[in-house]
């Protein structure tokens, strides 16, 4: 297993996965199975920090860390198996000063 790693960018990552109509069930079933599987490892190699979904929605938004963005748009979320059916909004953010933590 890959170990977590040090970033020198995080990144919000808005995610939103649309079906092409008439596609398979079985394939979108399998598909997510994947998607949970790379997203485990991810999280394991420190790119994938949170996950949420808004609530009654079916998009993602995500703390997501990597090099920089072209990194993170090709080497981490150019992997997820359900990519050509993903948009990304892609945010770089830092700490603001009065950050709590």
């Amino acid at each position: 297993m890959e170990t977590t790693q040090e970033f020198a960018q995080e990144f919000i990552v808005e995610i939103t996965t649309t079906y092409p109509d008439g596609t398979d069930p079985a394939e979108v079933t399998a598909l997510r199975a994947a998607e949970a599987v790379r997203a485990k490892e991810l999280a394991a190699t420190g790119n994938l920090v949170r996950l949420w979904r808004p609530v009654g929605e079916l998009r993602s938004i995500g703390l997501w860390r990597a090099t920089d963005e072209d990194d993170l748009r090709t080497n981490v979320l150019g992997t997820l198996p359900l990519r050509a059916w993903m948009t990304f909004d892609v945010t770089a953010v830092r700490p603001h000063p009065n950050n709590p933590a």
